[in-house]
């Protein structure tokens, strides 16, 4: 069953504590295997517990400020593992968006500005995530999800011993 204004798009979404994480990306960037190497690293306590909401195919829609993130009816519960092929896993009914990963990213960038980590769904400001192509998204995920920026400063960069900053916002971790 599908929800008035809901849009089903090419995704997979794991929720991670209560943070929805919507990972998007071409056909064949690895959405299927970021999706179950965040649930390994929950399950491994390094991140907070994480379970999938859906792969390959998610439905999303804008609700009271907030994305809503729900799985494909028809592969609820339903994860491919590259391999071993489609495996069944316990999954989540919903989840609020909290970060966006996007895989293969062609304005990712080793210091992105930060205008490139957030971006807007239906209105609707979330964090964001870039990946270049080759690259992991799983430290990345994990360092959002875990670790804050070391202030709440406008100009990050002012605040690092580098004298740059990673752009982070604070606000996934302290969540």
């Amino acid at each position: 069953m599908t929800i008035e204004g809901e849009a089903s798009i090419h995704a997979s979404a794991v929720l991670a504590g209560r943070c929805a994480v919507l990972i998007r990306g071409p056909s064949g960037s690895g959405k299927s295997r970021l999706a179950f190497d965040l649930i390994l690293a929950g399950r491994a306590g390094v991140i907070a517990p994480v379970t999938l909401i859906g792969d390959d195919r998610v439905h999303v829609l804008a609700r009271d400020g907030v994305l809503m993130i729900r799985p494909a009816p028809a592969l609820a519960g339903l994860i491919e593992i590259r391999g071993l092929g489609i495996r069944r896993c316990d999954f989540a009914a919903e989840g609020i968006a909290g970060l966006v990963v996007d895989l293969q990213a062609p304005d990712a960038e080793r210091l992105p500005p930060p205008e490139a980590l957030q971006t807007c769904i239906d209105g609707i400001l979330i964090p964001r995530i870039p990946v270049q192509c080759g690259f992991s998204g799983l430290p990345l995920v994990i360092a959002a999800l875990t670790m804050t920026a070391n202030s709440s400063s406008a100009h990050p960069s002012a605040d690092c011993s580098k004298e740059f900053g990673n752009h982070i916002t604070p606000t996934l971790a302290t969540e």
